[in-house]
């Protein structure tokens, strides 16, 4: 199977526009604590994830994912302890793509950033146990599925559950050899 070629570049000021075209839609927004975003929601998100790439330390990395040059989503990693080496990464893309890898794309580029440029030791993600795709990402990037959080986030629907996935240093080296 070949991967779908996606690339990553800081997110800018200009990004607006297409993250509004999925921040702004039910579907994306189902498993998520925030939206569907207001127009003026979306900017204020982007202005504050530009800003972090300009923080000392900087620990958010928020990117826009590249598709044919269309930004199609996005890609977030953030360090959670520089001391214990630990990060976190998530990603979106527009629905109109779902399906097509795209997510895998973008979440393997984020383990190879916070594995091999920013050095993590372990890297971990969560979705709600109800997003089944989300969690078929995470498996197809080499993450072990850890357990289950309780009660993580209060949605539109009620208390959402987190699924917890990580995937440690040599581990990624084992299943994305260079």
């Amino acid at each position: 199977m070949s991967h779908p070629e996606v690339r990553l570049r800081q997110l800018e000021p200009t990004d607006v526009d297409a993250v509004h075209s999925w921040a702004c839609l039910p579907e994306v927004c189902r498993y998520q604590a925030w939206g569907p975003n207001s127009l003026t929601e979306t900017r204020e998100f982007v202005t504050e994830a530009v800003a972090a790439w300009h923080e000392q330390p900087q620990i958010r990395f928020a990117y826009a994912a590249l598709h044919d040059d269309d930004v199609i989503g996005m890609g977030e990693l953030r360090i959670r302890s520089l001391q214990h080496a630990q990060g976190e990464i998530q990603y979106i893309t527009h629905p109109s793509l779902w399906g097509r890898g795209l997510g895998t794309a973008i979440g393997r580029q984020l383990l190879h950033i916070g594995f091999h440029q920013l050095r993590m030791h372990r890297i971990y993600a969560t979705c709600d146990p109800r997003n089944a795709a989300s969690a078929a990402i995470l498996k197809k990037l080499g993450m072990t599925h850890e357990g289950l959080l309780r009660h993580t986030a209060k949605l539109r629907d009620g208390w959402r559950d987190s699924a917890l996935f990580s995937i440690l240093d040599s581990e990624w080296t084992e299943f994305w050899p260079p």
